[in-house]
């Protein structure tokens, strides 16, 4: 049988089930990341699951994201997460050492192995022919303690490759055309897998790009064959020995094929406010930007920088636009302080950020109102950046970088003269990780501001509560719960933090909804899409939301919602959407059983009406949703779950 690269890289790591579409799987788990956005959470979950030691062959915690110390917050938990991983055989990624996925891409990551991360983005890893999967932190917690995933095994989309890219186009600009084909909920319940003579001209940070951003499909992951880039790549990062040939058979089948040739990819952006919302640069141009910013998981490597260098050099920053820089590591930093590409760059005018997420997820650098920002990151979500008047645009590294200069939206010359070539040798000095076997007796630190998470009840009786919302499509885990500056030094306090849920959506959500006693969501197509973060489950689950009756359901925020025992529904009729209103009063006579058939039968008490929904859930995740989430259910399996 020829099997393309998903299906070998799923069969090498089959624990149990049969890996046919659609079918409930279990596979082995190599290695795990975590930052520290969902880190603590994902922490405290593990202490609670009673483990020791975790028993992957590489587990690494990385602070990235909440390095903005404005309070005591941030640094305690820091603290705890390096007290913590370390006690536990966890390695740290100090703060500075750089962007989770770039870093472990650069130092870790191993073709063929399974990754299993709590950041949405963890599929950046499939760049080097890893099956890097994003997750919620529990799911994580699991995968350190016992070293499994529970999976649907997904679809495979193959995407064929051929030709190179034009000198004024990039992998940015590649999968951006993905997501106009797809959208951001055409991958879910996926893996894209890329092939095709197109590949060999793709470098291992142009293919890290596309997989990082596959994450916006919505997809289980993305991946590409392992071959002689990856190999030289890993060589140059000191780490040949870790290189393995992985390709798909030749022949091999997909569920369906999408061919895209490099040479015909024109530079592209995504406009306000969704990833998928892609027209050609050539329409925007001439079209006055206020900021640039340029970094983030998805575009900022090494040769993402000393492209944007060699179009800065010489040039000027145009005096109505702020240029930043997020470079995605310190040996990226280091590289470009090196070989002179860092002086270009801030002699262009630029500002050079913290190795670090940043303004990606809205630390810092919030657009001045109305204002045009064009971002080299993955998501342009509404308010992300921290301003809601805002357009955000999404547009490749050589976009922002003659942009920035002109002043205007502008289009990359396919005549530019960027020769930019991999260095055949990195600067290696991993002296910001720290290795837990240089560890002992580790007193674990918890900050005043780490609280108890909130855990479900056992599912008995009926839910009769009240929508305290209801909402439209692609409502995204940023809007369930917000992330910025304010907000992620309390990303240990649940408590504090439910009171902003769905704030951008509506402010007085939280207060209605604790002031019911709880309640139930209403929403459309691809309700959770975005961030894996499970604060977006857990931040409703102390308000008191007993379910989620939507269209339609983003992967890991499902999987987070069942974590956290709230019934994630799909409406079996959509049109049933339009008959329900904020403020009706539903009834689910019979939760239980509902469960244990996968269909709920509702009441509409105020309009006199029923409707049906349905769980997709396996057996397994149906034992979860009875106990009342994964927590209760790891209790009743096991008597050292604390």
């Amino acid at each position: 049988m020829k099997l393309n690269l998903t299906q070998k890289l799923i069969l090498s790591h089959l624990v149990s089930g049969e890996p046919k579409a659609g079918n409930p799987i279990v596979i082995s788990v190599d290695q795990t990341l975590t930052q520290d956005s969902t880190g603590t959470m994902c922490y405290l979950q593990l202490e609670a699951l009673g483990v020791d030691k975790v028993v992957t062959k590489r587990s690494v915690a990385y602070i990235d994201h909440n390095t903005l110390q404005s309070g005591f917050e941030n640094a305690d938990d820091h603290a705890y997460i390096q007290s913590v991983a370390l006690s536990h055989g966890v390695f740290v990624s100090k703060p500075g050492n750089g962007i989770c996925h770039q870093v472990h891409l650069e130092r870790f990551g191993v073709p063929g192995y399974t990754l299993v991360g709590s950041d949405s983005h963890t599929p950046t890893g499939g760049g080097i022919g890893m099956l890097a999967i994003g997750a919620g932190g529990l799911d994580v917690a699991l995968a350190m303690a016992k070293g499994t995933l529970n999976l649907t095994m997904p679809e495979v989309i193959g995407i064929k490759l051929t030709g190179a890219l034009k000198p004024n186009a990039t992998a940015k600009d590649l999968i951006l055309e993905v997501l106009r084909i797809l959208s951001v909920k055409g991958g879910v319940g996926k893996i894209v897998e890329y092939f095709g003579d197109g590949v060999k001209s793709l470098s291992v940070p142009e293919r890290a790009t596309v997989t990082n951003m596959g994450a916006e499909l919505g997809a289980t992951t993305s991946v590409f064959p392992s071959d002689t880039r990856t190999k030289a790549f890993l060589r140059a990062q000191g780490r040949e020995s870790d290189f393995v040939s992985l390709c798909a058979d030749s022949g091999a089948s997909y569920d369906r094929i999408i061919e895209i040739d490099l040479s015909e990819i024109e530079p592209l952006a995504a406009a306000p406010h969704m990833p998928d919302n892609v027209v050609t640069v050539s329409e925007l141009a001439g079209k006055k930007v206020d900021q640039v910013c340029i970094g983030s998981c998805t575009d900022s490597s090494l040769l993402t920088m000393l492209k944007v260098a060699a179009v800065l050099k010489g040039k000027r920053v145009n005096p109505d636009v702020s240029l930043t820089i997020s470079p995605g590591s310190k040996q990226v930093l280091t590289m470009l302080s090196k070989c002179g590409a860092l002086k270009d760059i801030l002699d262009s005018g630029a500002r050079i950020l913290e190795c670090a997420c940043g303004p990606c997820i809205g630390m810092g650098q919030s657009p001045k109102t109305n204002a045009v920002s064009l971002r080299t990151f993955n998501r342009n979500f509404y308010a992300r950046s921290g301003t809601k008047s805002a357009s955000v645009f999404l547009v490749s590294p050589l976009t922002a970088a003659y942009s920035a200069i002109a002043g205007v939206i502008t289009v990359p010359p396919e005549d530019a003269p960027i020769d930019v070539k991999m260095p055949t040798r990195f600067d290696i000095n991993d002296n910001l990780i720290l290795n837990p076997a240089d560890f002992t007796d580790i007193a674990i630190e918890r900050g005043p501001n780490i609280k108890p998470f909130p855990i479900g009840e056992k599912l008995s009786g009926s839910i009769e509560k009240t929508v305290t919302i209801k909402v439209g499509d692609n409502i995204t885990t940023d809007d369930i719960m917000p992330s910025n500056a304010k907000l992620l030094p309390y990303r240990s306090n649940i408590p504090y933090l439910s009171s902003f849920c769905l704030s951008t959506v509506d402010e007085h959500f939280a207060e209605r909804t604790e002031a019911l006693g709880g309640g139930i969501i209403v929403g459309g197509e691809n309700y959770g899409q975005g961030s894996s973060r499970e604060h977006a489950a857990l931040a409703p689950l102390q308000l008191g939301i007993r379910a989620a009756i939507v269209k339609s359901i983003a992967r890991i925020h499902r999987d987070n919602l069942i974590n956290s025992g709230i019934l994630p529904l799909v409406f079996d009729n959509p049109s049933d959407y339009d008959g329900i209103e904020q403020g009706d009063v539903l009834l689910i006579a019979d939760p239980v059983e509902a469960v244990n058939c996968g269909k709920a039968k509702i009441e509409n008490k105020t309009k006199g009406r029923a409707f049906t929904a349905s769980l997709n859930v396996n057996d397994r995740q149906k034992d979860i949703l009875k106990a009342g989430g994964t927590i209760n259910y790891m209790k009743s399996a096991s008597p050292n779950v604390k």
